[in-house]
C-alpha cells in the first residue's frame, strides 16, 4: 500500500521584502506584508521587522477575528543586542528576534527573526547590513537565508555575500533588492555564490 503523502509547506515570496509562510500544519505567517499578491489566505500571525511603511502594511493581508501581530518594539523591549532581544512561539512557529541595524537603521529600530517550523530554520533579515550577531549564526544551520541587495538603504550584492558565508545557511535567498519593485533579476543574478536561491516575486519555495 502506498504511503500517505506529508502536506507539503510553503514560503511565498510576494516581493520586496514581504512573504506568507503557510506551515505543514496550517498556520499562515506573514512577514513585512506590503509588496505583491497573496493577501487572501487569512492571517494567524503577523510580523513586523521595523516601522517603515514597506514593511508594516498589516491590514493588507485578511485577518482572522483571533489574528495575531507581533512588530519589533515587542521584541526591542530589553535592549537591541542579541542576547537582549526577544523570543516567542506562537503555535508551530517559534520566533527569535536577531539584530538588524546599518546607516539607515539604527540600532533598536528593527530587528530580524529567526523562524523555527517544521523542523526548518529561516532567517528573515529584515532591513540590515552586517551586524556583530552573524558571525555566530553558522552554528545555528540555517535553512533559507533572506538577505537585501539593494545597496541603497542596506548593504549591496558584495556585502551580502560576505555576510551570506558568515552565516553560511543551506539556501541564501536574495530579497530588497530594488526599492519600488517587487524584484529584480538582474540584481538578484549579482550574488555569485554556490548557495544562491533565486526566487521571483510570485514563485513560492515548497519544502
Amino acid at each position: 500500500m502506498a504511503g500517505i503523502e506529508a502536506k507539503k509547506g510553503e514560503i511565498l515570496y510576494q516581493g520586496h521584502a514581504s512573504m506568507r509562510i503557510i506551515t505543514k500544519a496550517g498556520t499562515v505567517v506573514y512577514v513585512d506584508p506590503f509588496a505583491g499578491e497573496g493577501y487572501d489566505v487569512p492571517a494567524d500571525l503577523i510580523l513586523v521587522t521595523h516601522e517603515h511603511y514597506d514593511h508594516n502594511a498589516v491590514d493588507k493581508p485578511a485577518h482572522k477575528p483571533d489574528t495575531v501581530i507581533w512588530r519589533e518594539a515587542e521584541f526591542l523591549e530589553h535592549g537591541w543586542r542579541a542576547s537582549e532581544l526577544g523570543h516567542k512561539v506562537f503555535h508551530d512557529v517559534d520566533v527569535q528576534a536577531v539584530e538588524a541595524y546599518n546607516g539607515h537603521h539604527p540600532k533598536g529600530f528593527g530587528v530580524g527573526y529567526l523562524l523555527r517550523f517544521d523542523d526548518i530554520l529561516v532567517y528573515v533579515s529584515g532591513d540590515t547590513s552586517k551586524t556583530s550577531q552573524m558571525a555566530s549564526m553558522a552554528k545555528l544551520g540555517i535553512d533559507y537565508a533572506f538577505l537585501p541587495i539593494d545597496g541603497i538603504y542596506n548593504m549591496g550584492p558584495a556585502e551580502m555575500m560576505r555576510c551570506a558565508e558568515l552565516i553560511d545557511a543551506k539556501h541564501v535567498v536574495p530579497y530588497h533588492m530594488d526599492p519600488g519593485h517587487l524584484f529584480n533579476e538582474a540584481d538578484a543574478e549579482r550574488v555569485k555564490l554556490s548557495n544562491v536561491l533565486i526566487v521571483p516575486a510570485g514563485d513560492v519555495i515548497d519544502y
